[in-house]
């Protein structure tokens, strides 16, 4: 359902659905209850200044009563922001893909208290295309090569690849190096079964399921101090990457949620976690070109070759 309202300040409209019959004799009182964590006053004034809007764009008066609208549209009120002190990089650009090199601590998309703060709103921002929109994501703690498809038209046979496991994609890590280190069991392939619990950070793993979840994993170097690999995932479950090394006693580097959940603390951007998205392989779904992207980012604390 195309929004009525433009993307503004590289930022799209959010759609509400609201209820067609309920307690609540307006469409404002509904929302008014919903965000209840905001100002009542300051939500009814963006009703009488115009600026929730119905399906064809028209403004809906605060005394619109309910099943007047099942959808509505609003810009979200930018939250005060702390700026990432990193750059999305451009690799590739043409009329239909942009490939970025995404730094770490940047989400993919808006959400929570990141806005101006995302990939995706610097990029519609510094490219001036509106209709920007991710093919797939990265968690905002991995930095590497992200995809965008630039138009909707062709944006579904970029996204097919991934849901149909048609890219090939190659990330790397460091980890802590083991007391007990045995080298001699790489490359290996591990599998098990990630769940993600509505309301939870961390995906759990249900050993008496069958494996949902599989990645080669290679070993690309190390030293006294790290271990340095070169994974390759089979499947694109969340956590999956960081979940693997984790149960292998190989947690990666500054990872606050595996092989232990700690207690949230702000940003410390000298200690980012060692997990770089390296390459993307497909064959081009429009021209039937093969195409292979690599990283410019390193990793901090990968050992020197």
């Amino acid at each position: 359902m195309r929004s009525p309202l433009p993307v503004r300040n590289g930022v799209g409209a959010t759609r509400l659905h609201v209820p067609m019959q309920g307690p609540w004799p307006t469409v404002s009182a509904y929302m008014v209850e919903r965000f209840f964590h905001l100002d009542p006053q300051a939500l009814l004034t963006r009703f009488d200044d115009g600026e929730i809007v119905a399906r064809d764009g028209s403004a809906v008066r605060r005394d619109a009563p309910l099943g007047a609208e099942e959808f509505i549209w609003y810009y979200r009120e930018p939250p005060t922001e702390t700026r990432i002190p990193f750059e999305v990089e451009v690799i590739h650009q043409d009329d239909d893909l942009v490939v970025v090199d995404k730094p770490h601590f940047l989400p993919t998309t808006p959400g929570g208290r990141y806005l101006q703060n995302s990939a995706l709103v610097r990029l519609r921002n510094l490219l001036g295309i509106p209709d920007l929109a991710p093919i797939h994501r990265l968690d905002r703690a991995t930095a590497g090569l992200l995809m965008f498809a630039t138009r909707p038209e062709t944006r579904g046979a970029y996204q097919l690849l991934f849901e149909n496991r048609r890219v090939e994609k190659v990330y790397e890590a460091v980890s802590a190096r083991p007391a007990e280190w045995d080298a001699s069991r790489f490359p290996l392939v591990y599998r098990n079964h990630i769940v993600k619990l509505r309301g939870q950070v961390c995906v759990e793993v249900d050993d008496e399921r069958e494996p949902n979840s599989e990645t080669l994993i290679e070993l690309l170097g190390g030293d006294d101090r790290v271990v340095h690999t070169l994974l390759r995932p089979h499947s694109g479950k969340m956590h999956q990457l960081r979940v693997h090394l984790a149960a292998l006693g190989l947690g990666i580097l500054n990872d606050g949620f595996y092989p232990t959940l700690l207690p949230e603390t702000p940003d410390d951007f000298e200690r980012p976690l060692q997990l770089l998205a390296r390459e993307l392989r497909f064959v081009d779904p429009l021209s039937g070109e093969d195409r292979v992207f690599t990283t410019r980012l390193t990793l901090q604390d990968a050992p020197s070759a």
